[in-house]
Formats: C-alpha cells, sequence, structure tokens
C-alpha cells in the first residue's frame, strides 16, 4: 500500500533535512586527504569460464589509502579504452564473483564494480575490509561512528566510490571522457553523492536510492536499514541532533545540489525501506537535466528488469559502446 505522500505533492517535495555550511569544506578535505596516497590502481586478469567477457581483479587505494577490491569487466579481447560505467551495491552487498554481474559488459561497456568496505553478508560476496572501529552502534552499518561526521561508516564508503572513479580514469581499456555512475539503493545513494563530488560524468542511473532526507525517513519508515538510527536514538537519546547533524553531511538531496550530469532516478510509491519521499527529496533538489521514472504498485524492487533496459536506454543517450 501507499505509505507516503501523493505522487503530485511528492512532485514538489524538497525534503527535511538540513544542509551544513561547511558541507563543501567537509569533503574537499575528505578527497584532498585521500588523494594524497596514489591511486595505485591495478588490474589482473582473472581466468573465468566466460566466452564473452574477460574480468580483471582490480585493486586501488581508497579512504586512508586502505586497499580496496573491485571487479573489471570488459567485451572479451577489447583492447582500447570504453566508455564506463561504474556500479555500486545495495546495502550488506559486496562486489560478488568474478562470473556475476555481467549486464554491463555484455551490452559493450567496462564496468567497474566496488566491493563494499565491511559488507558482503546479503547477496553477494566480497573482499574488503572496514578497517576503522566505532563506538556503541546498533548492528548494520548506519550507526557505526554516527557520533561524528569524520568517524562515520559512510564517509569512508562514499569516499571509497569516489576513489574508483579515480580509478576508472587510471585504467587503459576506460575511456575516463565517458564515464557513468549507476546504483541500486544503497548504491542509488552512492551515485547521487559521487554525481556531487566528481566532475566531468557523463550519466548518472539511480535506482530507488538510499541514504536521502534522513530525517523524514526515520520516522516515516519503520523498514531497515533507515530503522537502525531509530533503534539507535531510542537508547541514546540525548544524541538526536548530534546524530542528525553527522547525517547532514551524507545526505543524498545535499549532494543532489551540487551534481550537474545528467540523472536517470526511479522512485517506488510502495517502498517501505526508501520511502518516495526521501527520494523525491534528492530528484526535486538536483541541478542538473533529470527525469524520474515512478512505480507506482512496486516496493523496493522498484522496477526490475524494466529499470535494466531503462537504464541501457539512459546510457545510449550519453555514451557510446564500441
Amino acid at each position: 500500500m501507499y505509505i507516503d505522500l501523493p505522487e503530485a505533492e511528492l512532485r514538489d517535495y524538497r525534503g527535511s533535512g538540513r544542509e551544513p555550511a561547511d558541507f563543501d569544506a567537509f569533503w574537499s578535505s575528505t578527497l584532498e586527504e585521500a588523494r594524497r596516497h596514489a591511486i595505485a590502481v591495478t588490474a589482473e586478469r582473472v581466468s573465468t569460464p566466460l566466452a564473452t567477457v574477460d574480468v580483471y581483479d582490480v585493486s586501488f587505494a581508497g579512504f586512508g589509502g586502505q586497499r580496496v577490491r573491485a571487479w573489471l569487466r570488459v567485451p572479451a579481447g577489447a583492447d582500447a579504452p570504453l566508455p564506463a560505467v561504474v556500479q555500486f551495491h545495495g546495502y550488506g552487498r559486496g562486489r560478488g564473483d568474478a562470473i556475476e554481474n555481467l549486464l554491463w559488459a555484455s551490452a559493450g561497456y567496462a564496468h567497474l564494480e566496488l566491493d563494499t568496505r565491511g559488507q558482503a553478508w546479503s547477496g553477494s560476496r566480497g573482499a574488503t575490509a572496514d578497517e576503522a572501529g566505532s563506538g556503541p552502534a546498533v548492528p548494520g552499518f548506519l550507526t557505526r561512528g554516527i557520533e561524528h561526521r569524520e568517524t562515520f561508516y559512510f564517509r569512508r564508503l562514499i569516499t571509497d566510490a569516489v576513489r574508483l572513479t579515480d580509478a576508472a580514469r587510471a585504467l587503459p581499456l576506460v575511456d575516463g571522457r565517458r564515464l557513468a555512475v549507476t546504483g541500486i539503493s544503497q548504491g542509488g545513494g552512492l551515485a547521487l553523492a559521487v554525481a556531487g563530488l566528481v566532475p566531468g560524468l557523463a550519466g548518472v542511473i539511480s535506482r530507488v536510492p538510499f541514504l536521502c532526507d534522513f530525517p523524514r525517513a526515520t520516522v516515516i519508515t519503520d523498514a531497515r536499514p533507515y530503522r537502525e538510527i531509530a533503534d539507535y536514538l531510542s537508547w541514546y537519546r540525548d544524541r538526536t541532533e548530534q546524530v542528525l547533524d553527522t547525517l547532514s553531511y551524507f545526505d543524498g538531496a545535499n549532494f543532489a545540489q551540487r551534481a550537474t550530469a545528467p540523472l536517470w532516478i526511479t522512485a517506488a510509491l510502495m517502498d517501505a525501506v526508501c520511502p518516495p519521499s526521501t527520494v523525491f527529496a534528492a530528484y526535486n533538489r538536483y541541478m542538473g537535466p533529470k527525469r524520474i521514472t515512478v512505480w507506482q504498485y512496486n516496493g523496493h524492487e522498484g522496477g526490475g528488469v524494466d529499470d535494466d533496459l531503462l537504464a541501457l536506454e539512459a546510457l545510449g543517450e550519453v555514451l557510446t559502446p564500441s
């Protein structure tokens, strides 16, 4: 059932979150610190039984110079720079295995797939640890280090995502001038963050994105992962303002206000995991060319394979496969 505002009101909703005065300074210093470490990207060909796709095991310097893993998949035999799709994953997922996730390479693109640090417990495996510690936290990742913006888990993950675009542009098989980012749920939120932090992207595909309009999300839905924040604040009752201040530096709606690449975004009106108003908060504040697809009778699955087809069509407008 519908759990949020009527669609007509969603079209005007711009969010309930705050925008810190030093938002840009915080992210500029965070990325400057990360880039003090050479990207040091490596890509080693791995043996697979696949006949139409070549796969490379990629490693690069992410947050704090820590080694982060990714896959690079390209059409078999590719030996020249290709337009590229950089993909980020949903909550709990890692990069998976070499023979998974073949859509983008099959469509003719170089495909970079981030290994989500410390996750990989739901749906796919991973190989990247999260080396930072945390104070008291609710099980999951959404309250790890939430007391301070510097220690919050998503500072590390968003930095990894940005650094993967740096790594992509350093790879001989990637045409760095034709680079798009994509993701579903958490991955969609990361795509919005990268869109606000990385200039020169060709396109952004953000499907039912997570990490948007935290103040509303934490009170409008009882579903996880947003429930983790409510659970945390039910115990640490004196930290509400402190937590909301931290989250404001990671809100997709704030990144959207700094993004100019063409955006294709989806929302589902029966989505209790990422309620549609939180998606529209980011969409309505997005500064670049944008289109939204609304699925009236879907939950967090969104449009499924229909979203895949829309994404392929959208990227066909801004990327030209070889």
